[in-house]
């Protein structure tokens, strides 16, 4: 075959270190997850959808036929960390019982999980990315993690999962 072909889709979850709502303003959050579809873009791995909430963020994308799937997850983590530390801190004020610390102590867990979705469960994972807000209300984000893991057959020590 003369052309190298690749249909590989990957949906990616990771948190805010410590899992601190730091996305909590609406529009910084749109802005980050723009931020990390044009990243995406730039790697060669076209974002299908990109949401999350507060603490952490979802991407579908379909993975570039030159980059594996910890350097496309690393590259987003570390040019958006980098980015998100440089925008101004004026989020609204949070509710009393939730302290809000500065952008310039942001950052992304060290882990991530990643998962492979077929073509015929594109539009269920790009409906499950954009309820997220409406899901949170309901459950954490370490429940829906483990829920994702064991729909997965993945196995996990929670030790070393949590930062």
């Amino acid at each position: 075959m003369p052309q190298s072909l690749s249909a590989v889709y990957l949906h990616a979850v990771f948190s805010t270190k410590g899992r601190r709502p730091f996305l909590r303003d609406l529009d910084l959050r749109a802005s980050v997850h723009a931020y990390l579809g044009a990243i995406s873009k730039r790697l060669e791995c076209a974002p299908l959808r990109i949401g999350g909430v507060e603490d952490h963020a979802h991407i579908l994308g379909r993975l570039g036929r030159t980059i594996t799937q910890g350097d496309w997850i690393k590259e987003m983590k570390r040019a958006s960390n980098l980015w998100i530390k440089g925008q101004p801190t004026a989020p609204p004020p949070p509710p009393p019982k939730v302290p809000t610390a500065p952008l310039s102590e942001f950052a992304w867990q060290a882990g991530y999980a990643c998962f492979s979705v077929s073509v015929s469960n594109l539009e269920t994972v790009t409906a499950y990315i954009d309820k997220q807000a409406e899901h949170h209300r309901k459950i954490s984000y370490q429940d829906e993690l483990r829920i994702l893991l064991e729909k997965h057959r993945e196995t996990w020590d929670e030790k070393y999962v949590w930062d």
